[in-house]
């Protein structure tokens, strides 16, 4: 796989509410250009939403996050941080591909036109770029003969391989997933894995929310372990996986594993 420029990230004291309730509560992470971090806690423990607010498809409500040192979704005048207009905001978004839990597709587009339509309308490439780029990545996925194909005609193992080839097409700097395993069949899960696998030796930065803790014990250079939205530990796979400091982290690994 060609080396990918990955981008270091730093998130700083991130808090974020709905009303009364709090889903992230002073969460400091940095990760490190080409790292691999697994997120791993309960559900409802705001990993998602962590993930999410790295792209700014959510809105924190203090700290920031910044990738190479540039905020994505505001900019800094004196102390106040001022919400960059909407096409600014998608420009900065393309240095952060993201692959969801359920695919997100268009339906109504074939393969190669779900991969080509955000290379042409944010980085400005022509027909013949995009469509050569995106052969390419569907090669890398093994997925070169399904280019004309519909998502419905596709296993969900699948559309999940089509759906990482159309968040690397913008030639991110890092790459979230969100649970990309959860809604497959179990035999799906390492179709899908093996291109995470490859994609963690590429260069890129990648954060992985997920359930599957083997996975994360073999690929994660770093293992944050979340709960009621705060990040309880982090460490080396060896450590918060082998020898958790934590009692949290110990129970949630002992129902888990």
């Amino acid at each position: 796989m060609p080396r990918i420029r990955g981008g270091a990230v730093a998130i700083n004291k991130v808090s974020k509410q709905y009303g009364a309730l709090t889903v992230l509560d002073q969460v400091s992470l940095e990760l490190a250009p080409g790292s691999v971090t697994a997120i791993i806690g309960p559900s409802g423990s705001g990993k998602s939403t962590l993930l999410r607010s790295v792209n700014h498809l959510e809105r924190v409500d203090s700290g920031f996050i910044a990738i190479d040192g540039e905020l994505i979704g505001y900019r800094q005048h004196d102390d106040a941080l001022h919400e960059l207009k909407e096409p600014e905001i998608l420009r900065k978004r393309a240095e952060v591909g993201m692959v969801f839990q359920h695919f997100n597709l268009f339906p109504h587009l074939t393969v190669l036109e779900n991969i080509i339509e955000a290379p042409q309308a944010v980085r400005g490439q022509s027909r013949q770029e995009a469509e050569a780029l995106a052969r390419e990545l569907l090669t890398r996925v093994g997925l070169a003969d399904k280019a004309s194909a519909y998502p419905r005609q596709l296993s969900g193992g699948q559309q999940q391989r089509v759906a990482i080839a159309r968040a690397l097409a913008l030639k991110p700097k890092v790459l979230l997933f969100d649970e990309p395993t959860s809604a497959l069949d179990p035999e799906l899960v390492g179709e899908v894995l093996d291109v995470i696998r490859e994609l963690a030796s590429s260069g890129a930065t990648l954060l992985v929310v997920t359930h599957e803790i083997g996975f994360a014990r073999e690929v994660a250079d770093k293992v944050v372990f979340m709960e009621h939205g705060r990040v309880l530990e982090t460490g080396s796979p060896a450590q918060v996986l082998g020898q958790p400091r934590h009692a949290r982290t110990r129970e949630f690994l002992a129902k888990v594993l």
